[in-house]
């Protein structure tokens, strides 16, 4: 079975002003996150990428116009089932206050049981996102072979779920796993199981510096903002 990379969107301008975008229409990328656009092709050189799927949101789509342009053969098909998690009454909001809403704990604690107000469940969440992947999988082994690549640029909350399906791992276990902005994740499927390959690959290494300010205990809902 194929060969999947998962991109997340470089950074945005909610990523930088900490607000949790969800499906808010006009979100694009930062100064920062189109120079990591505009470093994905050279990045990715070497594979020979068959197939490019994207969620609908803009932050996505430019991600990937630097690739697409690179490589005109290349067309992005776009699914819904990995755009980011519908936040309903959430959306927009600014992190550091929803930080006090109590169902933000049972995000943290128990996202298996937390469905956003007047969004989606978290669990929801990771059901479409994985059928949506599965359904590629065997598009892309049908018309490109068993040993194709192909590309998915998504979200942060939807690449975690996707890697937390991939390990065997209860969603209760998926914010543990951090996905920063256009950070490459490969998951190899075969018939048997898949095999996480890389993990939020960034090829840069100064989030791992020490900061004025310690790292939060808690997850950043919807993926944090990468190195400064």
């Amino acid at each position: 079975m194929p060969t999947l990379i998962l991109v997340r969107h470089g950074r945005s301008t909610a990523n930088t002003e900490g607000v949790l975008a969800g499906w808010t229409p006009g979100v694009a990328l930062d100064e920062r996150g189109a120079a990591q656009a505009a470093a994905l092709p050279g990045r990715l050189a070497e594979l020979p990428i068959s197939e490019v799927v994207s969620s609908p949101l803009q932050r996505c789509q430019e991600t990937l116009a630097p690739l697409l342009e690179a490589r005109p053969g290349l067309r992005a098909h776009t699914d819904e089932r990995i755009g980011e998690c519908h936040y309903g009454d959430w959306s927009g909001r600014k992190l550091a206050e929803l930080g006090d809403e109590p169902l933000m704990q049972v995000v943290q604690a128990h996202p298996s049981a937390a469905a956003f107000p007047g969004g989606e469940s978290m669990r929801a969440m990771q059901t479409r996102a994985a059928e949506a992947v599965r359904e590629w999988n065997a598009r892309v082994e049908r018309d490109h072979g068993a040993d194709a690549v192909y590309l998915m640029c998504s979200h942060g909350d939807i690449i975690k779920s996707l890697v937390a399906d991939a390990l065997g791992l209860h969603l209760d276990l998926f914010q543990r796993i951090s996905v920063e902005p256009c950070s490459i994740t490969a998951i190899r499927y075969t018939r048997l199981r898949p095999f996480l390959v890389r993990l939020g690959d960034t090829g840069d290494f100064a989030s791992l510096a020490p900061r004025e300010e310690p790292p939060a205990d808690d997850a950043t809902v919807g993926g944090g903002a990468g190195a400064p």
